[in-house]
């Protein structure tokens, strides 16, 4: 009789904790490009027009600091020039690195429109912004769910919710950002801002039914394996105690009225627990995911460097965004925008 012993190599993760902030700051970008888009064709008189300042700047923040961590997670500055001199129009990631720059410089012209006050080309831009946006939201969501190795990435409902999950952190960014501009918290149209959560909240507890009834129909493989890490491993049950935790807690926080959902306390803790669910969200599906073995039993064991790579990268795009914040805060504050907030005719 022969025992035969197995070792398991050591091997860097496919995607590292760069990834984490390039996806949650790009769904953060996108859908906050998706909100102002919209309301730049309300009437000048609307409430909704409240919102821009801070959907404006959420917007220009996170499409300036995205593209930042897509570099980093890369590792190498090589490769982003390859998707331009070998394009391949099957890998998402070559069509990505055409449409992402694009979506920066319309992201910036239209904040430039917006605090110049021309109502015609802001308009004119949104519509471009808009379908850019869209484009990117499919290519980041398409970028992971083509692998079909994983059937927790191989699903459509992985692009959908990374989108919801990233509008919801985009309401929450703008409640959060709003408290540094020179209209404040208070100035949020309450009932909008209200409505927009707790409509996305809807949204994604739709797509997690759907997502259940595919699995007992069957036609939902992520469904079953999903169940089965749930069942073998107290870390996956632990993370979906925690998601209805946070979706309760967040329901609880929107359920009192308007006011007091824009008021400086209840709506920094809004802020925090928007967010944070979409951060986490990402780091199980981009970094818990990938410790399940494709093939055999048990989980790999990860371990986060604290370096670049690691802890340190994460804080770093943080900080990076907490920098430019800061800048864009103090610019609209020196330089008034409010000949913006009310349109006028070019």
């Amino acid at each position: 009789m022969k025992i035969v012993e197995i070792l398991t190599p050591a091997y860097d993760a496919a995607w590292l904790p760069w990834a984490v902030q390039y996806f949650f700051l790009i769904a953060i970008a996108t859908t906050s490009a998706l909100t102002a888009s919209c309301i730049s064709f309300s009437h000048p008189s609307s409430t909704s027009r409240r919102l821009l300042p801070a959907a404006v700047t959420v917007l220009l923040v996170s499409a300036i600091v995205a593209p930042i961590a897509l570099f980093a997670d890369l590792q190498q500055p090589g490769r982003f020039w390859h998707f331009y001199a070998h394009f391949t129009p099957t890998s998402w990631m070559s069509i990505g690195a055409f449409l992402l720059p694009l979506f920066v410089l319309l992201s910036v012209l239209f904040a430039l429109f917006w605090w110049l006050g021309k109502t015609t080309l802001l308009r004119l831009t949104s519509i471009f912004l808009f379908l850019s946006a869209i484009s990117v939201l499919i290519y980041t969501g398409a970028e992971i769910m083509v692998i079909r190795a994983r059937p927790l990435w191989h699903t459509f409902f992985l692009p959908l919710n990374l989108a919801l999950t990233g509008w919801l952190a985009s309401l929450g960014a703008m409640l959060l950002v709003s408290r540094w501009l020179p209209t404040g918290v208070q100035g949020l149209p309450a009932v909008l801002v209200r409505r927009l959560s707790l409509f996305t909240l809807l949204l994604l507890g739709i797509s997690a039914i759907g997502w259940v009834l595919g699995g007992l129909t069957g036609s939902e493989p992520s469904f079953d394996a999903a169940v089965q890490l749930f069942k073998t491993y107290p870390t996956w049950r632990m993370s979906l105690y925690g998601s209805v935790f946070l979706a309760l807690l967040l329901v609880l926080l929107l359920s009192a009225e308007p006011k007091q959902v824009c008021s400086p306390g209840r709506s920094l803790l809004c802020a925090l627990v928007m967010m944070g669910a979409a951060w986490v969200f990402r780091w199980i599906i981009l970094m818990s995911v990938q410790g399940v073995p494709k093939y055999g039993a048990g989980l790999y064991l990860q371990s986060m460097p604290l370096g670049g790579d690691g802890l340190m990268g994460i804080l770093g795009i943080f900080g990076l965004c907490v920098a430019l914040l800061a800048v864009v805060s103090w610019l609209l504050d020196r330089y008034p925008y409010s000949h913006a907030v009310v349109a006028s005719q070019d």
